[in-house]
């Protein structure tokens, strides 16, 4: 693979979680309006048709492919995010965004088994002990102003869980050849058709005045249009050319751009458990990244 591509795939790495590590307290702000659910679906609905204005053809797969697509679709798209929405109703965003770093853990040991050139690198399992344990610290070292839950923490790893089947998923995806914002979409597709029975089964109600409030919107552009449609192409575009593994490491920065955010924005205050967490985490992605 030429070099330029390797370069353009961290790029496209880095932007996606630069914006994923603040979606989490945009999604909190809307889940005081929201329905877990129907916050969920409303992003994804926007992000697909973003994609539709980015890309307006339609796309054909062969026979054999589609129910790749599928799988993606239910991973990626309603699992994982339904599983983050519900999980933020019952802990705290950090938490949140703490919890589901682990997601590299997952990808690693499902591309050990799934993906033939997907090897296992004995610097990744340094650089994941590293970055867990800076993890620890940003998520505990705030004293009596961290707030565990079992389930809001089981529903995280859960979402770990089912994203790492996405990495493997979009990884073939990427094989068959396809414009990146096609298949995006397709997955969206089916994403949000997995959505509808568990839309309907929730008796989730849109209600308009939700729309209509300036700060509700604004997020909700940011999220769909933003963390879904441009980012999930970034990211699909980074797995093709760097491979499952490495671009999962990339993971374990959202954290750390989760707490820089909440201190620029929120004012919260710098400790030196959030300094040290922030040093090993970005240390333990630095070596992942080894050969």
């Amino acid at each position: 693979m030429k070099r330029e591509h390797q370069v353009t795939g961290h790029i496209a790495a880095i932007v996606t979680c630069l914006i994923w590590g603040t979606t989490f307290v945009s999604t909190k702000v809307l889940l005081q309006d929201f329905g877990p659910v129907d916050l969920l679906f409303s992003r994804f609905l926007l992000g697909y048709f973003t994609l539709w204005l980015m890309r307006p053809k339609k796309l054909r797969t062969e026979k054999g492919q589609e129910i790749i697509f599928v799988g993606a679709g239910l991973c990626g798209v309603c699992l994982y995010y339904l599983f983050e929405n519900i999980a933020l109703t019952y802990t705290q965003a950090s938490n949140v965004s703490v919890i589901v770093s682990t997601a590299p853990l997952f990808v690693t040991i499902m591309a050990h088994f799934f993906l033939k050139e997907e090897k296992l690198q004995k610097y990744f399992f340094f650089g994941f002990v590293c970055a867990i344990a800076g993890i620890i610290l940003l998520s505990f070292g705030g004293g009596e102003n961290v707030s565990i839950n079992l389930i809001g923490d089981l529903l995280c790893v859960a979402g770990s869980f089912v994203w790492g089947a996405y990495s493997i998923l979009i990884k073939k995806i990427s094989g068959f050849g396809y414009n990146v914002i096609q298949t995006t979409r397709r997955v969206f597709f089916y994403g949000l058709m997995f959505m509808i029975p568990i839309l309907i089964g929730s008796g989730a109600k849109f209600h308009s005045s939700a729309y209509t409030k300036p700060l509700n919107l604004a997020n909700l552009l940011y999220l769909g249009i933003g963390a879904c449609a441009v980012c999930f192409v970034t990211w699909n575009y980074a797995v093709k050319m760097l491979g499952a593994i490495k671009t999962s490491a990339y993971i374990y920065a959202i954290p750390v751009i989760t707490i820089v955010v909440s201190v620029i924005i929120l004012h919260e205050k710098v400790t030196p458990f959030m300094l040290g967490g922030t040093a090993l985490t970005v240390l333990g992605l630095v070596i992942s990244e080894k050969k």
